[in-house]
């Protein structure tokens, strides 16, 4: 049982790695579950915005996944976007 936790972990911290890739590639964290390609991770994504919402995120992923500068609600960010342009 304890592997299987540091399995579980790695593959965490993996998919944390194949995001910040993703950044650096398409400059966001916005990752589609409709892109073939990204499928997968945009699937992890979902989840990890899912499990923020219901309060069952570990607060380490959190702290990790802000430090990066994760965003959290799509839909908000793109609001507060659009808004700050149109203030510029």
């Amino acid at each position: 049982p304890k592997e299987k936790n540091v399995d579980k972990r790695m593959s965490w911290e993996k998919r944390c790695d194949e995001l910040c890739a993703f950044k650096a590639q398409n400059g966001h964290y916005i990752v589609s579950t409709h892109d073939e390609r990204n499928k997968s991770l945009g699937q992890w994504v979902c989840k990890q915005r899912c499990s923020y919402r219901k309060n069952a995120l570990r607060s380490d992923r959190i702290q990790e996944l802000n430090s990066i500068g994760f965003i959290w609600d799509c839909l908000d960010h793109a609001w507060n976007e659009n808004f700050d342009q149109l203030c510029a």
